[in-house]
């Protein structure tokens, strides 16, 4: 468990047979090394276009509101923590729209998290991972409420998955949306491993201390969705990257 989590609000969801997807390879022996690079390439680029969005004023705010105390907050001084968590901000709300396809969705959790945060932030370690610690936060609320409604992973991306939202910095580029309609498609548990490490280049043994599974699982979430998203783009069979 990261530094500074807490019962309530960081512990890390265990693998659920309901939520563990399973489509394409445990590995990716024989993909090109250009393929890999492409693949990193594109991924990088979309996620930097959800960072370089504005956030939005309905979270602004409800920082604002949390530190001026008209919210229900500990007694802990919270001005270091503020500017954290503006830092944090559009890390988090990449990451959410990651987990949840739809951006109106992604923001319902980014508030949640933010509201749990604050909350307790009297139990997060100065000096230790603060992301990591929202991301694990947001994406326990994430699962919680899949399992609420009762609906399998792939059911949840479909729903979602026809009102998803592209960056609007990168409304321009259609490589980009294609990425982000096959990457939306995909299960839920082998996307956010993917963005993880392909993406936010996390290492794997990062990304598994943060999602709370084994290093080997992360490895074959990653190995499975890459896979996966080569296929749907074509680029197993694009000699042109070879």
């Amino acid at each position: 468990m990261a530094a500074g989590s807490s019962p309530e609000t960081a512990t890390v969801a265990q693998a659920d047979p309901v939520l563990e997807a399973s489509s394409g390879g445990d590995s990716e022996r024989g993909m090109p090394e250009a393929v890999r690079t492409h693949l990193g390439s594109e991924l990088r680029s979309l996620y930097a276009a959800f960072l370089a969005e504005p956030q939005p004023d309905a979270l602004l705010d409800l920082i604002a509101r949390l530190e001026a105390g008209s919210l229900p907050a500990a007694t802990v001084s919270g001005d270091v923590f503020r500017t954290e968590l503006m830092a944090a901000l559009p890390g988090l709300r990449a990451f959410a729209v990651s987990l949840a396809v739809n951006q109106t969705a992604a923001d319902d959790l980014v508030q949640e998290t933010l509201l749990k945060a604050w909350a307790n932030r009297h139990r997060f370690e100065p000096g230790s991972n603060l992301k990591a610690w929202l991301c694990t936060i947001l994406r326990n609320q994430f699962y919680t409420e899949i399992r609420k409604r009762k609906r399998e992973v792939e059911d949840a991306d479909g729903a979602l998955a026809g009102r998803m939202e592209t960056p609007a910095a990168q409304e321009a580029s259609s490589d980009l949306r294609v990425v982000w309609k096959h990457l939306a498609n995909m299960p839920a548990l082998q996307r956010e491993a993917l963005v993880l490490v392909a993406a936010q280049g996390m290492t794997y043994e990062a990304a598994a201390e943060m999602i709370g599974c084994q290093v080997g699982t992360m490895k074959s979430r990653v190995s499975r969705a890459r896979t996966l998203l080569a296929g749907l783009l074509g680029l197993d069979e694009d000699r042109s990257l070879a």
